[in-house]
């Protein structure tokens, strides 16, 4: 609910603060004096683009705070925690515009987008009017009330569960089968997981395969080192280091007894004798395992060289190919176990697919039968309100799309001819301001309850019109009253007078120029207004008796 509106330096407003109650509060006054700027602040702070024309002349910047109270399970308050911008039930919006150009905003008194305004002021407020911010133009919100209008809660909710159910399983789904044909992802990997099987490619085989490579390609320098090597040790060729220790060890075992320290020299040249015959023992096993054969060596090389071929083309080093084909083999392993799952969730899909069919026809067919009740009732409200002849209709639209579609099958669009004769137009594209206004009063009153925006505003909701029309149009408004907070700006004493609450604005002169001003009005100020806005200027006794009794008739019902 709104429970006030501050505007300062705003056009030709100085300063005025309005307080609102429960019920319909009526704005009037002669023409032009501003009763339209209530409205108009209103959209500003619905995030209604600015200009800096609306700052009042010679002051440098307009200032708009309007405060709502919203409770914890409607969509605002919703939006207000979404944003982390809730503060209990409060809901104030604020706007400041500059002389000089620009705006800024806040929410509850934290800094805020003039989109973050636009995206939460329909909620608390919603204003009718000849102004382009209306939520009944939107198709979405016309929807909406129709499903409301309608008491689609159960098949919607149905459709919805049904089409967000098949988009899951669908993310699934895509999930499971990656960037391509899953089938031929498997037969690739089969086919690299083969190329790999066939390869030795532990890291203790792939050094033993270098290891025997390099001993076969320096096999002939390996046997030459090892016969070199023995017949230095132990030849009989030439002096050998086998034969030179031995005589060295018999000439100090002949002398020490009588040099004690020689045993110690014995001892040592014995020991190298034992380690230079396993020295020449390994050098002969070394060199009888040795094997000349290029055939070996020829495989060897092959060998290598398909491991190299192999590390290229997996881009990793000869050691990790192991690590490559053991992911290979889990990946294979993990696609064929998911075959089964991608033929479950196919069919899961498809299942949803038609369960949402289902759904969305029995929500259509309720659609249809609900659009046609809305059309008669607003069709007989648009005559009591003064366009006779006049027709609504709640057109529904197929959606051209295939896929389950949490909204439905179909959109509306809210189609009106305010005169005989004449076809049905969208909504959203009728000229006539005070046409719009009494249309939207009508789906409003149709839809009484339906919708959850506790502030309803109409601005000129009685233009072109007179007499028992205009005494219905403030019959309808304050019924609506009843259900929801209604504001009305009126030039007409049969509106004015339905009000639960009346504001008077009126234009004054003084030292510092116009300046409109914003007063509430008791019992007796309200007799006055009423009888100015039925007999001008100059007032009679019979005018003011007139307006006394159209006031306590009104508010007697």
């Amino acid at each position: 609910m709104l429970e006030s509106l501050y505007v300062k330096d705003f056009a030709i407003v100085r300063e005025a603060e309005v307080a609102f109650g429960h019920g319909m509060t009526v704005v009037s006054g002669e023409t032009g004096a501003g009763k339209s700027l209530l409205v108009d602040a209103l959209l500003l702070l619905c995030g209604a683009r600015a200009d800096a024309a609306m700052v009042r002349h010679g002051a440098g910047r307009a200032e708009l705070v309007a405060s709502f109270r919203v409770a914890g399970g409607h969509p605002a308050a919703q939006w207000l925690a979404a944003q982390a911008l809730d503060d209990g039930e409060a809901c104030q919006l604020r706007r400041v515009i500059a002389a000089e150009g620009g705006s800024r905003a806040w929410i509850n008194g934290r800094p805020a987008t003039i989109g973050q305004l636009a995206e939460l002021g329909p909620l608390p407020v919603e204003i009718h009017g000849q102004h382009e911010h209306q939520a009944l133009l939107e198709r979405s919100h016309q929807l909406a009330l129709l499903d409301a209008w309608g008491g689609h809660d159960r098949q919607l909710a149905a459709v919805r569960e049904a089409a967000l159910a098949w988009r899951e399983a669908g993310r699934k789904l895509d999930a499971l089968s990656g960037a391509g044909d899953p089938a031929a992802r498997m037969d690739w990997l089969a086919h690299q997981f083969h190329e790999l099987a066939q390869e030795a490619l532990d890291p203790a085989d792939i050094e033993a395969l270098v290891a025997n490579h390099r001993r076969q390609s320096h096999g002939a320098a390996l046997l030459q080192a090892c016969d070199t090597a023995l017949a230095l040790l132990d030849g009989d060729d030439g002096p050998a280091a086998a034969a030179l220790l031995r005589q060295a060890l018999a000439t100090l075992s002949r002398q020490q007894e009588h040099e004690p320290r020689l045993a110690e020299a014995a001892a040592l040249l014995d020991a190298a004798l034992i380690d230079l015959d396993e020295a020449s023992a390994q050098l002969r096993r070394v060199r009888d395992d040795l094997d000349l054969d290029p055939e070996r060596l020829a495989e060897l090389d092959r060998r290598l060289a398909r491991l190299h071929d192999l590390s290229r083309k997996h881009r990793c080093e000869p050691r990790q190919l192991a690590e490559r084909r053991d992911a290979i083999a889990a990946e294979l392993e993990e696609l064929r176990a998911g075959e089964g799952q991608l033929e479950r969730l196919r069919a899961e899909r498809e299942a949803l697919a038609q369960r949402w069919r289902e759904a969305a026809t029995a929500l259509g067919r309720a659609r249809l039968t609900a659009a046609k009740r809305l059309g008669r009732a607003v069709t007989g409200l648009m005559a009591e309100l003064g366009m006779a002849g006049g027709r609504f209709e709640a057109e529904l639209q197929p959606q051209s799309g295939q896929d389950p579609d949490p909204q439905g099958a179909e959109r509306t669009e809210f189609l009106v001819s305010a005169n005989a004769g004449q076809p049905p137009r969208p909504l959203r594209k009728v000229a006539s301001g005070g046409e719009l206004s009494r249309i939207a009063l009508a789906i409003e009153v149709a839809a009484l309850g339906m919708d959850e925006v506790p502030t309803m505003v109409f601005d000129e909701v009685d233009s072109g019109i007179g007499g028992a029309v205009a005494e219905v149009v403030g019959q309808k408004l304050r019924a609506l009253a009843a259900e929801r907070q209604v504001l009305c700006v009126t030039h007409l004493p049969q509106v004015a007078a339905q009000g639960h609450h009346h504001l008077s604005v009126r234009k004054d002169r003084d030292g510092r120029g116009t300046a409109s001003h914003v007063t509430p009005l008791d019992d007796a100020a309200r007799t006055e207004e009423l009888a100015r806005m039925l007999g001008g200027v100059e007032l009679t006794p019979e005018t003011r008796a007139h307006a006394r009794q159209m006031l306590e008739k009104a508010q007697a019902s």
